[in-house]
């Protein structure tokens, strides 16, 4: 295979700019020590994973990388159903690999899953119907993906499971497998259904305590059990705006005073389970608003900021490694933001959607909606590369792992929205220890859900903001304030 002068150019041109840009000696990734989390041993004791109970101190040491072992393996398999959680999520709300209308999250619900027939039946409820032809479609079209990104990323994925679509589907066809094929997508279906039940429970019963702090800490681990997913949308952004703008009226951030910053779980827009859409390339939202935010309130200025992202699924990275390659070479990146024009959104809510992107980028015309999208309101944002190339991705599990930084190089602001609501307070623990390290004395964790405090730690709660988005029960965040001591 030949390569042209050009393309060899570009090559060490690009390995050039990444090697300016990087910043050397300040990236090492590393895990907990035990020493850290022997706080956290102490304040808990019965309330620790069942193989650190009962220990003695040198026990526990001893034990503790076999912990992180096995913590790293559990991650890696609620990955994996995060994935699962994802295809059935596009198997409902998708648009680009079927003709049928998108079920809403209340249709899906109210689908009697566990008996749904192989084959229509005259006493198929109209929702079953569809269900059933969008999951003919999906199959189709995992064995034909063409060019459709997300249909190639699932085929490959349930291919990794040990299916094979293309047998399924093809000239002589594989009637088994097919069969196969359909029953893991229909058991994933009925799990996603239960676990949705069980999450709503949960959220009821969180929600009937009279305490409010009580009851945002209890929503704070109301994805515990479930797999990791990646989802991403525009709104919290607006949340932790509004926080940040409320935190400057009160002096607690000065103008300019916000040099690095970071993400937690930055997320990738593939088909959310709220507004998904898929008609729209992938797209992460996160590192851009917060520097959007930044820059509208002259927390940061332009050319001096430094936005790092943590996250522990390779997607999300790549997606963003990838995106930074572009832009060092002069490419700019595009947001498709849509909205569903019969939500009542607030005021605030729509002001914000439409001024998005003002201060990293400029309005162009966004991607055509099919219909079957459902009555939307769409606009899009080229993102200037400039922009794009000041964000460095990072792999790292906030439970287990931090940037091994000195505290001068520590960042001035972490944000981490509708992440540690994915684990159990020993993990939360770890994951503020964690990102306490990573932050300079002085500097700020915004956070959505609560996180607990010990007494031992650096960090401390400082305040919190309810944000409405529109006049729906319960279509709102809240953000919590919380601070590293300063020096």
């Amino acid at each position: 295979m030949r390569i042209s002068f050009t393309c060899l150019f570009s090559i060490a041109l690009l390995l050039l700019l990444e090697a300016a840009t990087a910043r050397p000696g300040r990236e090492a990734v590393v895990n907990i020590s035990y020493q850290t989390a022997q706080a956290i041993f102490e304040a808990l004791d019965n309330d620790l994973p069942t193989e650190l109970k009962h220990q003695s101190p040198a026990e526990r040491e001893a034990a503790w990388p076999g912990w992180l072992t096995r913590h790293d393996q559990e991650m890696r398999a609620r990955l994996m159903r995060g994935e699962e959680d994802t295809l059935i999520n596009f198997l409902v709300f998708g648009t680009t690999f079927t003709a049928q209308p998108r079920l809403t999250a209340s249709q899906f619900a109210r689908l009697p899953l566990d008996s749904v027939p192989s084959q229509l039946s005259s006493n198929t409820s109209p929702e079953a119907a569809i269900f059933l032809k969008r999951v003919e479609d999906l199959l189709r079209g995992l064995a034909n993906p063409g060019k459709n990104e997300r249909l190639l990323f699932l085929a490959q994925f349930v291919e990794r499971q040990g299916y094979r679509p293309r047998n399924a589907y093809g000239v002589r066809p594989a009637w088994v497998e097919r069969n196969r094929l359909k029953a893991y997508v229909l058991a994933n279906a009925a799990r996603v259904i239960r676990e949705q039940e069980s999450f709503q429970r949960e959220f009821e019963q969180a929600s009937q305590l009279k305490d409010r702090t009580e009851d945002f800490a209890e929503r704070s681990k109301l994805y515990r059990s479930r797999g990791l997913s990646y989802d991403t949308s525009l709104l919290p952004n607006m949340a932790i705006e509004e926080s940040l703008r409320a935190m400057q009226a009160r002096g607690l951030l000065a103008p300019g005073s916000v040099h690095r910053a970071a993400v937690i779980g930055p997320g990738l827009d593939f088909t959310d389970k709220v507004g998904g859409y898929d008609f729209y390339p992938q797209q992460t939202i996160q590192c851009f608003a917060l520097a959007d935010s930044l820059f509208r309130l002259g927390l940061a200025r332009q050319g001096q900021l430094e936005l790092t992202t943590f996250d522990v699924n390779q997607r999300v990275n790549d997606h963003l490694r990838r995106a930074r390659r572009r832009a060092l070479l002069g490419q700019a990146y595009t947001l498709q933001l849509p909205r569903h024009s019969q939500i009542p959104w607030k005021p605030a809510t729509s002001h914000y959607w439409r001024q998005f992107g003002d201060q990293i980028g400029t309005p162009v015309d966004p991607i055509l909606a099919p219909a079957l999208a459902g009555s939307l309101e769409t606009r899009a944002v080229l993102i200037r590369p400039a922009i794009v190339s000041m964000i460095t991705p990072m792999d790292l599990d906030i439970v287990a792992q931090h940037l091994d930084l000195l505290p001068q190089d520590g960042f001035d602001l972490i944000i981490a929205t509708n992440v540690f609501l994915y684990y159990g307070l020993f993990e939360q623990l770890l994951a503020l220890a964690n990102t306490q390290s990573m932050l300079r004395p002085g500097g700020f964790l915004l956070s959505n859900n609560s996180l607990p405090v010990l007494s031992s730690s650096e960090m401390r709660a400082v305040d919190y903001l309810s944000t409405l988005y529109s006049d729906l029960p319960e279509d709102g965040d809240v953000v919590a304030w919380y601070q590293r001591a300063p020096e």
